[in-house]
This record gives structure tokens, sequence and C-alpha cells, in this order.
């Protein structure tokens, strides 16, 4: 939140992220001591974290509850509900013991459990990007064993890259002792924070680069059925554009949501106001919070399960067609 005086000021700033003792106006993600009075901001993130968890338990539950949902292309928007699932927990636990359990030790778990969970996520849409152009680019061999084989060992690297990222503050790269190393999000040290965006851009990179070779296909591959069932170019060109249409919106969520923080946590230091920290950080948890609806509520086997479980109906065998993540 903004400060009042200049960044040396001696007013600590209060928040969820305050800095305890600091003259700073960072946002910190250190734990303080005397009892804060309630931001807003840090509100309206516990009240996201609790959607964000309440979303994503659901489609957690679906899947590991339903025997049909073992393919691959479950098994990785399971990883990403599970990754979403763990963020909202982390908003939620870390508005909690800042407010009303004050810990230092535990602040830099929550910490650690925010960068992995968060970290897990986007890795998660990667590996979703990369079955998809799999899935269309090696349509005729997509559904062997090699493709579970695969599967598997995107999951383990996603999981096994978040949780590295995670511990690193819990095991000692944090700014709690060197407070001029502090990035815009404390705990965490500048050069942290630059590794995390860094690796942002190069998984968005891949992404778009991805994305746009999909689209050729897609493109190619509604070419040569117009061609063979002798369709009309302008239900061909309405095929195409629904296509790319979908995927600019998924594309461009990801990067409306994200690029604004990965950006300022680049350019900004821990004496920029926290304001400037809220205001990005809060669209990129959103991001957590649409994803359910763009990978799992728009699938149709999903869809089928929930309208049953509505109407009391469920059953764990319900037979489902087979479908290619490029469906989806």
């Amino acid at each position: 939140m903004m400060e009042e005086g200049p960044p040396n000021s001696s007013k600590a700033q209060q928040g969820w992220f305050a800095a305890r003792n600091s003259s700073s106006s960072s946002l910190d993600l250190e734990s303080v001591v005397r009892p804060l009075p309630l931001n807003p901001w840090d509100v309206v993130l516990c009240i996201s974290g609790t959607i964000i968890s309440c979303e994503n338990a659901i489609v957690v539950v679906v899947i590991f509850y339903t025997p049909a949902f073992r393919a691959p292309m479950f098994l990785l928007i399971g990883s990403l509900a599970t990754a979403d699932l763990l963020a909202g927990l982390g908003l939620i636990l870390h508005f909690a013991f800042v407010y009303f359990i004050p810990s230092e030790a535990v602040s830099l778990l929550t910490m650690g459990l925010l960068v992995t969970s968060f970290t897990a996520s986007v890795c998660s849409l990667l590996t979703i990007t990369i079955d998809r152009y799999l899935s269309l680019y090696n349509a005729l061999t997509y559904y062997s064993e090699r493709t579970v084989t695969r599967t598997y060992i995107m999951l383990i690297l996603t999981w096994g890259a978040s949780i590295c990222y995670g511990l690193l503050p819990v095991m000692g790269w944090n700014c709690l002792k060197e407070p001029s190393s502090c990035s815009i999000v404390k705990p965490l040290t500048k050069n942290h924070l630059i590794i995390l965006s860094i690796s942002f851009f190069m998984v968005f990179a891949v992404m778009l680069q991805l994305y746009v070779q999909i689209c050729r296909i897609v493109c190619r591959h509604a070419h040569q059925i117009a061609v063979q069932r002798h369709f009309l170019a302008s239900s061909h060109y309405v095929t195409t554009r629904k296509g790319i249409a979908t995927l600019a919106i998924i594309l461009g969520t990801f990067a409306s949501c994200w690029l604004p923080f990965a950006i300022y946590c680049l350019l900004g230091d821990y004496s920029y106001p926290a304001l400037y920290t809220y205001v990005t950080l809060l669209p990129a948890t959103y991001n957590s919070m649409i994803n359910p609806v763009i990978y799992a509520f728009r699938n149709q086997e999903i869809q089928k399960v929930l309208w049953a479980v509505c109407c009391g109906c469920f059953s764990p065998t319900l037979p489902f067609r087979s479908r290619s993540p490029s469906d989806v």
C-alpha cells in the first residue's frame, strides 16, 4: 500500500506483505510480530485464494475419483488443478498466519508453498500445450505407451523443478538478514525473483511458438477436410477462425494475467510502493481462477460427471468417448 512519505520514511508499512521494522515501501511476505490492521488488498487476495481453492478442488476430486480420467490429457489437467489448488490454499494460509499467528518460520514455509504452486501452475500450462501440439503433430501415434511415459516424465520434471524453486527461500536464500537484497516480494531476494521471471518468459516463449505451430496445423487440417468433403470456402473460414480464436483466448488470458507481474519483477525493487506489486500480483492469481474454466469445465467429459453429480446419479464407471487434447 502506498506510503505517505518518501521511500526512506521511518513509518513502517502496514499490510499482509508489510515490512517488519522496515523503512521500505515494498511488498513484504515476511510476517510481523505486532498485530496488523487489515489491508483491503490482502483481504481481496485471501478471497481470491478461497475461490481458487474451491474451483480447483472440484476438478481434482472429479479427476481423482473417476477411473475413466486416467488418460494423459486428464493427468495434465489434474496437475494444473492441483497446483492452482495449492496456490489458493497458500494465499489463505499466508493471510491467516501473518494476521493471526505471526511466525517468521511459518511465513517462509507458506512463501515456499506459493512459489512452488504458482511455478507448477505455469509449468503445467506448458505441458498441456506440449501435449496438445503432439496430439496434432503425431496424431497417428499419440495413443501409445510412449505418450503415457512422456506425460509422467513431464509431470516429474514440472513438480521437481517447482519444488526446488520453492525450497530456495526456506533453505536460506532469502533477504531476512540482508534487507538491501530484497525484491518487491519479500522475503524473496532480487536475484531469485529475476530467475523466476526469466523462467516465466522462457515458458511463455515456448508456449507462443507451440500455439503458432498448432494454428498452422489446425488451418492445414481444416483446409484438407474442406477439400475432401467439398465444403464451401466460407465454412472452412468459419471453422478455422473459431479454432484460432480459441487458441488466442487461451494464450491471451495467460499473458494478460502474468506478464504485468513478470515485467514488474524485473523492473521494480524493494523501495517501490507496495501498491504497484498488489496491482500486478492480483491478476496473476486470477489466472489460477480462470484455468479451471478454460481447461476443465469446458471439457465435455468433465461436464458430464459434474451434471451427473448434481443430479445424484454419478457413477465412476460412466462411459466416455476418447477425445484428443486438441478437442479440449
